[in-house]
């Protein structure tokens, strides 16, 4: 059994609850899971004093769990380079600095293979839409990434669940009714074709768990909803809890309780590997 705490859109900065974050922490130390996965958007303005406080919150996770982490669009100095004009490494220098050099990283504990795909790439031409509103949201994967993506993966043990981490969305919000990620029907047959049993990420600032049925492999789609005061819809926060076995990954949402000051188990969903 692996045990997988997801959560997303931590925002530090103005939007974060620090009594969420306080509870996420406690729930941490008390659990101990197998892995903390963040799905992007630790800071809100890509600032260093963000992304310290960011580094904290990883390093106690550290103490009792492995971690992995990629940036979100928040997390991308996009100013510095827009369109590619600029210096390019500014983009995620502070994230490189005070959170991971790795913003593709790779992790495996018994059982589970976890990959990064970084899907925040600023101001590009590829992620330019005709909603001005977009600019530096939306999210892109490129071929060059998917064929990385793959050769990871199949250096996997056989018989270890294949988990992607990725900041945005490829399934339609509830409330927002928009992909946060470009292609998405190409990128989920991509993740089908390679044998991906699991996406965990974020984005859209409510939570979800979809199946995506293919032809080829079915994937467990996990969307962990913000830690902050930017929630959808004025939904509660949340997190999601992961079991994968052998047979099956068991998620559960564990949903913000103002009154007890605690997030607390909420609606479960069973799948099949």
């Amino acid at each position: 059994m692996t045990r997988i705490l997801h959560v997303s859109d931590l925002h530090f900065g103005r939007p974060f609850v620090p009594l969420q974050i306080d509870a996420i922490e406690v729930l941490i130390q008390d659990e101990q899971f197998d892995v903390v996965a963040v799905s992007g958007d630790v800071s809100q303005r890509a600032r260093s004093g963000e992304f310290q406080r960011a580094q904290v919150f990883l390093r106690d996770a550290r103490r009792v769990s492995e971690t992995i982490v990629v940036p979100g669009n928040h997390d991308v100095a996009w100013w510095n380079a827009p369109m590619g004009f600029g210096d390019t490494a500014a983009l995620y220098a502070d994230y490189r600095t005070f959170i991971s050099e790795d913003i593709e990283p790779v992790l495996d504990v018994p059982g589970c293979r976890l990959v990064g795909l970084n899907t925040s790439h600023g101001i590009t031409r590829r992620t330019l839409t005709w909603n001005m509103r977009d600019l530096s949201v939306i999210g892109d994967v490129t071929r060059t990434q998917l064929v990385a993506l793959r050769a990871k993966l199949e250096a996997s043990p056989p018989d270890a669940a294949r988990v992607v981490v990725m900041h945005h969305n490829p399934v339609r919000g509830e409330l927002s009714q928009r992909h946060g990620l470009k292609h998405t029907k190409k990128v989920l047959g991509a993740f089908a074709e390679m044998g991906v049993d699991l996406v965990l990420c974020g984005h859209d600032h409510q939570e979800a768990i979809h199946f995506v049925e293919h032809t080829k492999k079915g994937t467990v789609i996990s969307t962990a909803g913000t830690i902050s005061s930017r929630s959808r819809g004025g939904r509660p926060s949340s997190v999601n809890c992961i079991d994968i076995s052998d047979d099956e990954i068991h998620i559960v949402t564990w949903i913000w309780e103002p009154a007890a000051r605690r997030f607390g188990p909420g609606p479960v969903k069973v799948f099949t590997r």
